[in-house]
């Protein structure tokens, strides 16, 4: 990765689906951010779970033609990887410090200040919901809400902390092997699509796989130690005042982390969603299960899918498009009614 100064970039190049990568230098070192859409739209910010990037992370979300439409329409996405989590991604000097979470949330305000952004939505797939809750936390002037996929919020429990340093090790001395893309693969997805013996697995697992295996093992290995030293902040969810919107995969291994958050978070601006039969990376899984609760949730910022354009129909805010209870003032305290699979939604 090149080098510069202040916030500059250092490399501009055309990736897939009409969007540019910039590398960034921010006050914590290099970053990587895909940017996709209009630039005078609002900003939504993403960011991926460990050893994944948007690639692998959001494009079964962005493929759902509904879901992209959605988003596209009403943002400009700029997608951040972890450090050295990008496409091509050179390895980390062994010399280099790794960074606290606190200085991957500070990255993400550099961000904003490079694309001259002064708020926006945010949108994070565990490790990356961590970050950006915690970015929230320091930020809350910046954030206009949370969409929040299998979050973390509190600080790793003994066991996670001594099976992830295991984990670490693992990956340090032996890079991307079996035992640490099977304990990706397990932390990402259900046993369903995971497959068995008897059933062949999915698609996306296979190529999860493929993109595993490109990752610097280096660069995955510093992030999960960021992780590992995260600290709780339960203690701040209740300052914030951003509407959040959070779903979770009833087979991930963070349900319950999941739903602690949603205890701790104010009543009146948050809102949970448990999808059956999946696992943490709802995004990739089942990500026709995100569409109709994202669309309830970004009609409450008048925003709206270009589809309801076609008959003129009044503003996204008027009753008559919203359920009643969800104009209620405890609307963003419903736990919304659980979506089972692809096939029901569309039912």
């Amino acid at each position: 990765m090149g080098e510069s100064s202040g916030s500059i970039p250092v490399d501009v190049e055309r990736i897939s689906f009409g969007g540019k990568e910039h590398h960034l230098l921010t006050s914590h070192g290099p970053i990587s951010v895909a940017v996709y859409g209009d630039l005078e739209k609002p900003a939504l910010i993403t960011y991926p779970d460990v050893a994944l990037n948007h690639l692998s992370c959001f494009q079964g979300l962005f493929f759902c033609p509904e879901a992209a439409s959605l988003l596209l329409h009403n943002f400009c996405i700029y997608h951040i990887s972890p450090p050295g989590h990008e496409l091509g991604a050179a390895p980390f000097s062994s010399d280099e410090p790794v960074l606290s979470v606190d200085q991957l949330a500070d990255q993400v305000a550099d961000v904003l200040d490079f694309f001259g952004l002064v708020s926006a939505m945010c949108f994070g797939v565990t490790a990356g919901a961590y970050i950006l809750t915690l970015f929230a936390s320091k930020y809350r002037e910046r954030v206009l809400g949370l969409i929040l996929v299998s979050p973390l919020c509190k600080a790793p429990s003994w066991s996670e902390w001594l099976y992830t340093k295991v984990v670490s090790n693992l990956l340090y001395f032996y890079g991307m092997c079996g035992l640490v893309k099977e304990y990706l693969l397990q932390r990402y997805f259900s046993k369903e699509v995971r497959g068995s013996s008897q059933v062949p697995e999915s698609d996306i697992v296979q190529a999860c796989k493929s993109l595993l295996d490109e990752k610097q093992s280096a660069n995955v290995w510093r992030f999960l130690q960021s992780l590992n030293g995260r600290h709780d902040l339960t203690g701040a969810l209740k300052k914030l005042r951003c509407r959040t919107l959070i779903f979770v995969g009833e087979d991930s291994p963070f349900h319950s982390e999941a739903l602690h958050m949603t205890t701790k978070l104010d009543r009146r601006y948050s809102a949970l969603v448990e999808v059956q039969a999946c696992g943490s990376v709802v995004t990739e899984e089942q990500p026709q299960a995100m569409l109709i609760p994202m669309e309830y949730f970004l009609m409450g910022y008048g925003l709206y899918r270009p589809s309801q354009l076609s008959y003129s129909p009044p503003s996204p805010l008027n009753p008559l498009c919203i359920s009643p209870e969800l104009l209620s003032p405890e609307s963003m305290g419903l736990k919304l009614k659980p979506i089972k699979t692809r096939i029901s939604l569309e039912v």
